[in-house]
């Protein structure tokens, strides 16, 4: 006869006993750092602390210090602006190259798409080494190129000596080890798009950008939305390719706050106001992600 008792209590936590050493491992790697950065952020840790211990607390004081302090908002509006260009280029030029897969034949399809995958997996610093010859002032294939060009202004040019073009270095930098992961996840987005929708489109005599932006655009906008966050997360905590090629140089042009936070705590050993840089680094980032995707929820409405 069937019964309603319920399975007995060790059926009932054996699966969270199974899952249990991951969360464990999780919580440790994970959140352990974030309480422990919390914690430091609240107290006045230098060097003398570090090797004695005994960090007294001291409140928000840290925060108080970097919020009053100008260079933090400059360093903050460069972070913004560079996260910004970065994912408006990333998510364009991953738009149009996903639009141009889908159109290109079995075979050039095959090699762009390995082409795509074997940037996306090139190493972050073998990437960034690679641009650093490619760049170089004296010996570097970009100056040579320019100037067979007739751009004799360039040669000999030193790109890491300069704002502006180290700026420019890594923004190309970034975007090029970021379009593959934009191109293949909005390829594979298109590939489940409806032929229908688009013949219907054409028969009402739609042309290519009104297809795009009435058709593609509406059926995407989850994925386009997944793949603008994934893009201001990456581009915003970017750090490695910064400090490899100019450590926040020169002159600070190219200093984000992920590098802000890390020249405070290693160069200057004032870890609490590191750790508050860095807490702050996660706080504007929630907003800006939160901003965004509100921004995309409330069009997304307007259009239904």
């Amino acid at each position: 006869m069937p019964t309603d008792a319920s399975p007995p209590l060790r059926t009932r936590i054996r699966p969270y006993l199974l899952i249990a050493p991951t969360l464990v491992g999780a919580a440790y790697l994970l959140l352990y750092p974030v309480a422990r950065n919390l914690v430091i952020s609240v107290q006045h840790f230098r060097m003398a602390e570090l090797i004695r211990g005994g960090a007294p607390f001291v409140g928000l004081d840290n925060y108080t210090e970097l919020l009053t302090d100008p260079k933090f908002w400059t360093v903050t509006a460069r972070t913004l602006a560079w996260t910004a260009l970065n994912t408006l280029l990333i998510t364009g030029l991953g738009t149009l190259v996903a639009l141009m897969l889908v159109r290109l034949g079995r075979r050039m399809r095959l090699a762009v798409m390995s082409a795509l995958v074997l940037v996306w997996a090139t190493p972050v610093i073998a990437a960034t080494t690679v641009f650093q010859w490619l760049f170089q002032s004296r010996f570097g294939v970009v100056n040579w190129a320019l100037d067979q060009l007739g751009l004799h202004g360039y040669h000999d040019y030193a790109w890491f000596a300069h704002s502006g073009a180290t700026f420019t270095v890594l923004v190309l930098l970034v975007v090029w080890q970021s379009v593959p992961f934009a191109a293949l996840t909005l390829y594979g987005g298109l590939t489940t798009i409806p032929a229908e929708l688009y013949e219907s489109a054409r028969i009402d005599g739609a042309g290519a950008w009104q297809t795009f932006r009435l058709v593609t655009v509406p059926v995407l906008r989850p994925l386009f939305a997944l793949v603008t966050s994934l893009e201001v997360i990456w581009t915003f905590k970017c750090f490695a390719q910064i400090w490899v090629v100019s450590q926040g140089g020169p002159n600070g042009a190219t200093t984000t706050l992920p590098v802000y936070a890390f020249q405070i705590a290693q160069n200057l050993h004032k870890y609490d106001l590191g750790s508050a840089a860095s807490t702050l680094t996660v706080l504007i980032l929630l907003a800006a992600l939160v901003t965004t995707l509100r921004r995309m929820h409330r069009q997304e409405g307007a259009e239904a």
